[in-house]
């Protein structure tokens, strides 16, 4: 069973930026890997993805052009959600999925069989 764990979350001023890791207890080369995000009284969304074989990314339209899914080169099991430009419509849990069933990656969290526990991102203004 394929553990993950998020980091990076915390309060951030509109504008600004943060920086999510998400961290798999095994090789994720065959992976895709989800980002979604929760904000309260709100349905998950998802954030954007990436299949790792190949690297190919895709983001929902309200990120797109903000934020940015990569890989680490050094911790091939890790892999980032940059998030630039936030706004207070940001604000939510975000999670990091993961799934190697799909030959390309899923838009529904419904897909994904794998979980972190989420961390938080506030953005005030």
């Amino acid at each position: 069973q394929l553990q993950l764990v998020e980091f990076g979350g915390g309060s951030v001023q509109v504008g600004g930026s943060l920086r999510l890791s998400c961290t798999a207890s095994s090789n994720i080369d065959d992976y895709c890997m989800g980002w979604f995000r929760q904000a309260p009284g709100k349905e998950r969304e998802r954030v954007g993805s990436i299949y790792v074989d190949g690297g190919a990314t895709n983001y929902a339209d309200s990120v797109k052009g903000r934020f940015a899914i990569s890989r680490d080169i050094t911790d091939a099991n890790t892999v980032y959600l940059q998030m630039n430009m936030l706004t207070p419509e940001d604000t939510a849990m975000y999670y990091c999925a993961a799934d190697s069933r799909f030959a390309r990656c899923p838009v529904a969290a419904s897909s994904f069989r794998y979980w972190g526990q989420g961390t938080q991102v506030t953005v005030s203004s």
